[in-house]
């Protein structure tokens, strides 16, 4: 028997606002109105930012709103050993290469780049990595890593294109232009993504691909602002070998000036709304899900 199977998957980096509080409990209300299952996931692989408090105030929050979920807590932290032997299984296809140029070289590359004309943007606005790594001869990639520089692992993006041919993924949400139905990926838009780093083998991109395909979840229900990295999440699945989950994209939670709420501009907590007196069933109207 089919069980539909979702995960809300925050990371302890901030507190929770709206926003989150939007997307757990769409999650939980379409879990359980098909009576299917909710997972928990902390994405917690960015450990400068991410802190013990912070994971603690998820679980207060969420369980103040009333959502409860199903089985043991997923913590990325815990799992690295998953995610390195997925790149080594990249690796050894021979689609990732190793980069050495730091955050500041790459944008003094882009600006050269730029006299020319525009340089391409992935969908968030980054500039396409420039540089000419790929072009580097092998034993010089290999002498280099040996040597400890530090780098990055790149997804060589049309050898991998090419092993997986055309991909496409069933949205039942809307993207950021009302997109729906039958989507066809396109990861080419984000160029030769990073998947890994010397001192951290694994990206959001990889770990989130395969926590959703060994937490078994069948459907991905997030915000609008990864819908077009779900083009790179497609790529991923299929050259892993991973189940295909269909997709959800939801409308995001705004400030008074438009902007998505964030940790980074300060967006105001779940926590600073219960201290107000707001209870659990105010913020299921503030965003919209009130009963």
């Amino acid at each position: 028997m089919y069980t539909r199977v979702l995960r809300f998957a925050p990371s302890p980096n901030g507190y929770l606002h709206l926003g989150h509080a939007y997307s757990a409990l769409l999650n939980y209300d379409m879990a359980r109105e098909s009576g299917g299952r909710l997972l928990l996931r902390i994405e917690d692989i960015d450990a400068a930012r991410c802190r013990p408090e912070y994971e603690a105030a998820i679980y207060e929050d969420l369980h103040w709103l009333g959502i409860s979920w199903t089985g043991p807590v997923r913590r990325q932290s815990e799992h690295f050993a998953d995610y390195e032997a997925a790149i080594a299984k990249l690796d050894a296809a021979r689609l990732l290469y190793a980069s050495f140029e730091s955050r500041s070289e790459i944008n003094a590359l882009v600006a050269e780049r730029e006299r020319e004309g525009p340089w391409p943007r992935d969908p968030d606005g980054g500039p396409l990595y420039p540089g000419r790594a790929r072009k580097m001869p092998l034993a010089d990639r290999e002498r280099r890593r040996r040597a400890g520089e530090p780098f990055a692992l790149r997804l060589a993006m049309d050898a991998a294109m090419a092993r997986a041919g055309v991909l496409t993924w069933t949205e039942s949400g809307h993207g950021p232009q009302g997109q729906t139905g039958l989507m066809t990926a396109t990861p080419q838009r984000w160029g030769d993504v990073v998947l890994a780093r010397k001192e951290l083998l694994t990206s959001y991109h990889l770990a989130v691909v395969l926590d959703d395909a060994l937490q078994g979840v069948t459907e991905i229900v997030r915000g609008q602002d990864l819908f077009w990295a779900t083009g790179v999440h497609r790529l991923l699945q299929a050259l892993l070998g991973l189940p295909e989950p269909a997709y959800h994209h939801h409308r995001l939670i705004l400030d008074e000036e438009g902007r998505k709420l964030s940790k980074a501009t300060q967006a105001t907590s779940l926590r600073e709304l219960r201290a107000l007196g707001r209870s659990a069933a105010d913020i299921r109207r503030m965003v919209g899900l009130g009963r």
